[in-house]
């Protein structure tokens, strides 16, 4: 019988206690504890594990408490100062080992995976240049406030300090990129700093670091893991009544009231459509927003900031109230100052960038429901008929811009073959590139997509590590990369690992031979172009030497039938298309 843990408020469903299967519960079960949906829960391990005296290593015990914490995938790659844990993994049938080329993927894999599921994934690489090679992705994931487990190993004791071969300060290296940042240096540590990291992983959603000297690894111990349950607060925290009826006075008050959905509230969609609809209000979202509703739903009236629509722009301008739900104001989201009720897990995103009328500190799910309680009914059509035209006339100029006639193939027109094209549970990942602007700016989700990508970092390189990851989590569903020649060139030594592992990830590369959002800057600031120009192999034929599927697409009458063929192939695939760098031209 297995347990399951609520991502949200850390409910434990036990299965023996329920006396029944967690995939027997209905798909409109929800957490008794949050609300939260049957996609906000991850499998947990299923009790405790006790190791005899004489039969386990430091290495051994450490593992095993990863598996009883729910940690499912160690990414990375074998080396001296980590053998020790590399073999306690191997010895370990409930912990998957997953080969990487290059420690950045592993560290990207790991972020991606705590992003799409909310419980951390662990990272593991050798002392010195493997340590320093998770940075980039560790950033993200430290940006981006995903859970992440990186354990690196060490040289001996006796040897850190006098600048052994490979040595640098790891502790002092990994300070700022984390939220818990130990080394293991005692067998009796082992249990109390795997738990402490991961729990400070979940609870303060960022990256946990252990460094393991090589000797602790291998040195015999006893221990008894600690049980997952009884040991992380309920997170279904809410707000004094009085504040959200403060909260509930502004909106019934409010004539053109906005909801502004970030990625915090991304499991929230039905409370967030159920409150447009109660108070007549458009739903806007941040660009990682993007698919808390079906954003044909007439309320949906597309993204703010730098890949926003006009209609998005336009009601927010004009709004007299924004309700601000789990978003960050970021400086490309461009929220202007208005008045303002915000709802945030974190306190100190509430009132970030100005202060707002109410700040709501607790868990959307929680103080959702209780705000929709309190506000009144207030259907006004004339500004629900505002909503629908602004609307039409950003999908009309959408559909205008995606003209599927012109050589080289408009960006625009490769986003709408994909929007018709792809499964209405896709799992999305995005490089950061032009690639993602048209993605955020042309492509029009469901609520049952999930989008992956990378947001304050905005690192190049992201796409096809968090394709690995999005393919091991969701092993039956669509997943699809969207990149750029430049980002996929930076880490595409990798698509070796997803063939290896039979991941059938597809990756669709927009092919431009540019820098291309580096050239637009340019040009925008005013410099000559230069140094943006790329030599490119074929990239096609670079998946079929890796064991794969390489289509090459220069004509756009043959893109649609090109993508068809590309999601029907049970294997990993790369379709490579000849693409304008140019923007509205």
């Amino acid at each position: 019988m297995a347990k399951y843990r609520c991502t949200v408020c850390n409910y434990i469903f036990d299965e023996e206690k329920e006396g029944y299967a967690f995939d027997e519960l209905p798909d409109n079960w929800r957490c008794p504890v949050c609300n939260s949906p049957l996609n906000s829960f991850v499998l947990l391990s299923e009790g405790e594990v006790e190791l005899e005296e004489g039969e386990a290593t430091v290495s051994e015990i450490l593992v095993a408490q990863m598996v009883e914490w729910g940690i499912k995938y160690v990414f990375g790659i074998p080396g001296t100062s980590s053998l020790g844990v590399v073999d306690a993994i191997r010895k370990s049938k409930d912990l998957k080992y997953i080969q990487v080329r290059h420690e950045q993927t592993a560290a990207f894999m790991a972020s991606a995976y705590g992003k799409l599921t909310g419980h951390p994934a662990a990272c593991l690489t050798v002392a010195g240049p493997g340590a320093t090679n998770l940075a980039t992705g560790l950033y993200d994931a430290s940006l981006d406030h995903s859970p992440v487990l990186a354990l690196t190993g060490m040289l001996k004791r006796q040897l850190i300090g006098p600048g052994s071969f490979q040595e640098i300060d790891q502790q002092s290296f990994f300070e700022s990129i984390t939220v818990y940042n130990k080394v293991l240096m005692s067998e009796e540590q082992t249990t109390t700093l795997i738990t402490n990291a991961i729990k400070h992983a979940i609870l303060d959603k960022g990256v946990a670091h252990i460094g393991i000297p090589k000797d602790v690894q291998e040195i015999p111990h006893t221990a008894r893991t600690i049980p997952f349950e009884g040991s992380f607060p309920n997170e279904a925290i809410t707000q004094p009544m009085f504040l959200i009826l403060q909260a509930a006075q502004a909106i019934n008050q409010s004539k053109r009231p906005v909801i502004v959905s970030g990625f915090g509230a991304i499991t929230q969609g039905e409370n967030i459509l159920e409150l447009a609809e109660k108070i007549t209000a458009p739903i806007i979202t941040t660009f990682r927003g993007k698919g808390v509703v079906d954003e044909d739903n007439e309320y949906y009236v597309g993204s703010h900031g730098d890949i926003g629509s006009t209609a998005a722009t336009d009601l927010v301008l004009n709004s007299d109230l924004l309700i601000v739900i789990g978003s960050s104001f970021s400086d490309m989201t461009h929220l202007p100052e208005k008045r303002a009720i915000q709802i945030d897990i974190d306190p100190l995103m509430i009132g970030r960038q100005y202060p707002v009328e109410v700040g709501l500190y607790g868990n959307s799910a929680e103080i959702l429901p209780q705000l929709m309680d309190l506000v009144q009914e207030n259907r006004k059509d004339d500004y629900l008929g505002e909503i629908r035209e602004l609307k039409m006339e950003w999908l009309d100029l959408l559909d205008e811009e995606a003209d599927g006639g012109l050589t080289p193939i408009r960006p625009q027109y490769i986003i709408k073959v994909l929007n018709e094209k792809l499964d209405d549970d896709a799992v999305i990942t995005l490089d950061t590139g032009e690639n993602a602007w048209w993605f955020g700016r042309n492509f029009w989700m469901k609520k049952t997509q999930k989008m992956i990508m990378s947001g304050y970092l905005g690192t190049m390189g992201i796409g096809l590590p968090a394709a690995l990851a999005a393919q091991l989590i969701y092993p039956e569903r669509q997943v699809v990369c969207i990149t750029g020649d430049g980002g996929f060139s930076m880490v595409m030594a990798d698509f070796v690992t997803a063939v290896r592992n039979d991941l059938p990830i597809k990756l669709f590369l927009f092919n431009n031979h540019q820098l291309a959002m580096i050239m637009q800057e340019q040009m925008v600031e005013k410099f000559p172009n230069w140094e943006t120009e790329l030599y490119n192999p074929d990239f096609a034929a670079y998946a079929r030497d890796c064991g794969g599927v390489g289509i090459n697409v220069k004509d756009p009458q043959e893109l649609p039938e090109a993508v068809d063929k590309a999601l029907s192939i049970d294997k990993p695939i790369i379709v490579d298309i000849e693409t304008d760098p140019r923007r509205f031209i």
